[in-house]
């Protein structure tokens, strides 16, 4: 599973990073992904931040 961040969408509110820490970080006040794909363990709680995400930034394949 790969989970990216739209920066220009991103409002920095940290949803993401609190839901699944092991994906999202903040850099700045934009949230980006940690790493090339998502821990096979963090793949609940990485759908749950892209379907939470108020501006619909994160899109998860």
């Amino acid at each position: 599973m790969v989970a990216k961040v739209d920066a220009d969408a991103c409002t920095g509110c940290e949803m993401c990073t609190q839901t699944c820490p092991d994906v999202f970080e903040m850099d700045g006040d934009k949230s980006t992904v940690i790493g090339s794909s998502v821990p096979e363990d963090a793949e609940d709680s990485c759908r749950q931040a892209a379907e939470e995400c108020p501006v619909e930034a994160i899109s998860v394949s």
